[in-house]
């Protein structure tokens, strides 16, 4: 396991410090929980901007699949 050191405002650390005693983790497990989740949207938002990307992919038209999703229920 690897350590980091990183700067951070004041603010945003006495936000750490509530979300930790909040939820009875230490600073590092909350940082560490968060880098987790970043990371997972941000691979999540990179595929799908890939997809949108991807000339072969079909478009759908927002009405038309709105409509179809309303349908199923």
């Amino acid at each position: 396991m690897s350590q980091i050191t990183a700067r951070l405002p004041d603010e945003l650390v006495s936000s750490l410090d509530n979300a930790a005693t909040a939820l009875h983790r230490t600073r590092a497990e909350v940082v560490r929980q968060a880098i987790e989740y970043y990371l997972e949207d941000f691979e999540d938002l990179n595929c799908a901007i890939q997809a949108l990307k991807d000339p072969a992919d079909a478009v759908l038209d927002w009405d038309v699949a709105k409509q179809e999703l309303l349908n199923q229920h």
